[in-house]
């Protein structure tokens, strides 16, 4: 274990926050993530129209100091294993289970230690999907959510003054996203998602509380590193090659299911995708990404037509009855 500073030895571990993140895998490649951050969870007290309300909790969501260098723990059954955290609070635990994991979502705990005692305990779950045909892997800005990701004026305006209950989806994304989790599959086996953006981890309950308050489809969030206050203002804006990374880690945690991307032109999900495609040519079975901007239409069409298996499908669309229609045309969904 490497040396802890005196200023991390000596917190006060009673007002620190063990902070997990939904995990995912199967019985031969579980993985969960987490931060652990000094002081208390960073709760939302009341959904209100009112900007004032919503400017302090975002604000709130950046105020935060990771602890760097302590000394997690978790137990899987009679397995236990041990991690310290990164610079930035964070850490990951991945095994593979001893004994037969069923479908769907398992509690976990992990551990702050202290002179190797259990100070603080953070709660969260695993999920492990079915063995369904298809996966699905989605972007949230601006291909969920109207976020503005490529005007910054109005996707801090957006950010700041809205709550997770009133900000909006695209119309019809909460159909079709239902439509896709049945897709092949029965409603006892509903089809995997995985939610992986460029927004960082500071945002996940927000998240959380906006797919669960709009109906859409219950999954694992793969978010962005966490940023602290004097980053606020460029929340959403980082390099994509940690996104490219996440979705890999998926596919390969899933060898026998084929997966759907779905994105939006407003940043980089298409040459992301594509990249994937080529990489993973028997793994996609379709593209679909929302045409936010006009003015990268005829590149994001040159960007898709680069894919090397033309057997994949792709549709750019606008709006989403027409991203519906094309999967009724290919079979995907009935």
């Amino acid at each position: 274990m490497r040396n802890i500073s005196n200023k991390v030895r000596n917190i006060k571990v009673s007002s620190a926050t063990v902070k997990i993140y939904h995990g995912y895998g199967h019985a031969n490649n579980l993985i969960v993530y987490g931060h652990v951050l000094a002081g208390k969870p960073v709760g939302i007290s009341r959904y209100s129209d009112k900007t004032v309300y919503n400017i302090i909790h975002i604000v709130k969501l950046f105020f935060i100091k990771p602890l760097p260098n302590v000394k997690v723990s978790m137990q899987w059954g009679n397995q236990h294993y041990y991690s310290t955290t990164e610079a930035d609070g964070f850490f990951k635990f991945e095994w593979q289970s001893t004994t037969s994991v069923s479908p769907g979502w398992h509690p976990i705990e992990v551990h702050l230690l202290k002179q190797g005692n259990i100070a603080i305990t953070g709660k969260g779950k695993i999920y492990v999907p079915q063995s369904t045909q298809y996966g699905f892997i989605s972007d949230i800005d601006d291909t969920v959510l109207v976020s503005h990701s490529a005007t910054t004026g109005k996707r801090l305006e957006v950010m700041f003054t809205k709550n997770p209950r009133s900000r909006k989806t695209f119309a019809d994304v909460v159909k079709y996203y239902r439509l896709l989790a049945l897709a092949h599959t029965e409603p006892l086996l509903l089809n995997p998602f995985f939610y992986v953006s460029s927004s960082e981890w500071n945002l996940y309950d927000d998240l959380n509380e906006f797919f669960k308050h709009n109906g859409l489809p219950k999954g694992v969030f793969l978010l962005n590193k966490i940023k602290r206050w004097y980053q606020l203002f460029k929340t959403g804006k980082t390099k994509h090659q940690g996104k490219l990374m996440r979705i890999i880690r998926v596919l390969e945690a899933f060898p026998k299911q084929q997966f759907v991307l779905l994105g939006d032109n407003s940043q980089s999900d298409p040459e992301i995708y594509v990249s994937i495609a080529n990489k993973y040519p028997d793994k996609i079975i379709a593209v679909y990404i929302r045409n936010i901007l006009g003015k990268k239409e005829n590149s994001t069409k040159k960007i898709l037509a680069s894919i090397q298996n033309k057997n994949i499908p792709t549709c750019l669309f606008k709006h989403t009855d027409e991203a519906i229609l094309h999967s009724k045309l290919i079979g995907l969904i009935e």
